[in-house]
């Protein structure tokens, strides 16, 4: 795990400034502390902070170079299948200087080209400048585990792993880019290529980028698809399903420093640390976030799943005063991101790093094997829809949400509920994916707002992923693949890897191998959701592994007691800060209806998590747009 940054000025004259280049590693000194790498060759700089993991000698410092150093990289991730691919490169005649994973990538190159990407199974964003070519290239994992954001202005391309590494350069300007605010509104987060700031984007996930002769060209490399499906018995899918899971966690556990896993007790993370238990001699580290809040509070099936495998389990409690943090986490978030478990994930972060390097996780189970509420949900409320529907109760909900003489609670109830109505499937999976649908976009942005932004629908992001021919034809498959595109490389990865860089820790997903993940597309759905019950064939494959209590325990998200913290005093906190002067003046949203917000609050109907989102947006602009 590390921190990569770098410069190319697209007139081959105009040399790179290695103090530009050692800003931005400062920037991002927390994602690598252990080592520090710059290097310059003309129009083009490289820079590097490293976090060492595998091979922690000095011949593994990057910039990493090939024999005769026409190639340069700076590479960010792990590459698992490094030792076979090692191998095998060493038996056609490669030299390595390391043993690091980074060099495998180099010599890759040499043999396959931009074509090299389809060998590495791994997490990564990297750099490499073919000087021959005169050629940069930029690629991020299939996933979207680490992050790779890059500004152009037609005269050169900056790119980092962080945004805050490209603002250290001065001329970078800070424009908010108001259609990003708007889909962050929607869903509470920035779906790439957006970042919030309007001449800065992230690569997605899956794609790479290539700099040669002036011109930028982006194109992607891999996709998932739930089109094709393989029909076997239930118990060759539960045995294959062992077997492929124990492959994925046994290649994410080659490390030169200390390992362990981050454990809430459900039924993803504790089958990783099942698996981890029956794959190494000593027993796994184990770590835990718990809130006094019984209901949000994971740890006594934590405790339970530690017991069961004689884990060495650690335990952190995060009360309301924890929030103390905000500021520092919009900081390290630097996209408007309303991710309210970012908090504990800081924490839970925190915590590992005093014992171990790496930590595995169980994200991930829900995206293979259908594990969200709202997919049974759906179907459920479909069929109610589908029967309700000559009823004419949407039109009346619409004509609820607008009435006046109505109270305000429910008027904003019917205007939730009528997104449950509509007779637009990806309408109706969007009342389940949404913070303010368009009846409350409308409502809350001011006139000069909505006519900068309101002819864009925010779903139709949604729209383009699930009417792909890779998203299958079942409805839950299709918003199973939206999710995928969408929310899990936008809002869950980042989560994750910002909340681990902070504090220089590697974490990995073995449910998000990418091999795995092909392999679980085909599985069909009948097999994920069956009769009601999520996870069905997952469930069945590792019944005799997890205790009946961690089995079929209740779904709970990771995520704080947010609708009790807002009750309490973070209550006054969010009216600070959504009617603070400086905040209004800003001209986006109607001073009513936050005021309307807080009472609907303050008389119980909660409103906590979007007035953590509207929070959150506030201090992102103090500290990102602000002069």
């Amino acid at each position: 795990m590390c921190g990569i940054a770098g410069i190319l000025h697209l007139d081959s004259q105009t040399p790179v400034d290695a103090s530009q280049l050692a800003l931005m590693n400062q920037a991002q000194r927390h994602r690598g502390p252990d080592q520090e790498g710059i290097w310059c060759s003309g129009p083009v700089g490289l820079g590097h902070r490293r976090l060492s993991i595998i091979d922690l000698s000095e011949a593994a410092r990057q910039p990493a170079f090939n024999e005769d150093g026409t190639l340069a990289l700076v590479f960010n991730g792990e590459i698992y299948n490094f030792q076979s691919l090692r191998e095998s490169l060493i038996d056609r005649g490669h030299q390595f200087r390391s043993r690091s994973d980074s060099e495998v990538i180099l010599h890759l190159y040499e043999e396959r080209g931009i074509e090299c990407l389809q060998a590495l199974r791994g997490m990564f964003a990297f750099a490499l400048w073919d000087q021959t070519r005169q050629r940069l290239f930029l690629a991020r994992d299939r996933i979207g585990k680490k992050p790779l954001k890059y500004y152009t202005d037609g005269q050169r391309l900056v790119f980092a792993s962080e945004l805050k590494a490209i603002l250290r350069l001065p001329d970078i300007p800070r424009e908010e880019d108001l259609l990003a605010i708007h889909y962050y509104l929607t869903f509470g987060y920035c779906p790439a290529p957006l970042t919030g700031l309007k001449h800065i984007q992230k690569l997605p996930a899956g794609y790479c980028l290539m700099v040669e002769k002036g011109e930028i060209t982006r194109r992607r490399y891999w996709q998932l698809s739930y089109a094709i499906k393989e029909q076997r018995h239930e118990e060759e899918w539960c045995e294959a399903i062992r077997e492929r899971l124990s492959d994925a966690v046994r290649t994410r556990l080659i490390s030169d420093v200390p390992l362990g896993c981050f454990l809430s007790g459900g039924l993803d993370s504790s089958t990783i640390v099942a698996l981890m238990s029956q794959l190494q001699s000593e027993p796994v580290r184990t770590f835990t976030i718990g809130f006094t809040n019984a209901r949000k509070d994971e740890r006594p099936y934590a405790r339970e799943t530690a017991r069961r495998f004689s884990t060495r389990h650690e335990e952190f409690l995060v009360e309301p005063e924890g929030m103390a943090v905000f500021p520092e986490l919009v900081r390290l978030y630097e996209e408007p991101y309303a991710d309210s478990s970012a908090l504990p994930s800081y924490y839970l972060a925190k915590l590992a790093r005093e014992h171990v390097t790496v930590a595995l996780n169980g994200d991930g189970g829900d995206e293979n094997f259908a594990g969200y509420d709202r997919y049974t949900r759906y179907e459920k409320n479909r069929k109610l829809v589908q029967l309700l529907a000559p009823l004419g109760i949407r039109h009346a909900l619409d004509l609820a949400a607008r009435l006046r003489i109505l109270p305000r609670g429910t008027r904003h109830r019917a205007a939730v509920g009528r997104g449950l109505f509509d007779p637009d499937p990806l309408g109706h999976y969007m009342a389940y994916v949404t913070f303010f649908n368009a009846y409350a976009r409308r409502e809350l942005y001011t006139e000069t707002f909505w006519n900068q932004v309101g002819d864009t629908d925010p779903a139709e992001i949604y729209r383009v992923f699930t009417e792909s021919h890779d998203a299958g034809d079942e409805d839950v498959e299709r918003w199973m693949y939206g999710d995928f595109s969408c929310y899990l490389p936008n809002d869950l990865l980042p989560k994750v890897d910002i909340a681990c860089m902070a504090h220089a820790l590697e974490c990995r997903s073995p449910f998000l191998d990418h091999e795995f993940l092909e392999f679980t597309a085909r599985i069909p759905v009948a097999l994920k959701i069956r009769g009601g019950e999520k996870k069905y064939i997952f469930k069945k494959a590792i019944q005799k592994i997890l205790p009946e209590t961690i089995l079929h325990r209740p779904k709970s998200g990771f995520g704080i007691p947010i609708h009790e913290w807002f009750s309490g005093p973070m209550s006054e906190t969010a009216r600070q800060y959504l009617l603070d002067p400086r905040a209004l003046a800003r001209g986006s949203f109607r001073r009513e209806y936050l005021e309307r917000l807080l009472e609907w609050h303050e008389c119980g109907h909660s409103q906590g998590y979007v007035l953590w989102l509207l929070m959150c947006l506030e201090e992102w602009r103090r500290q990102y747009i602000d002069p």
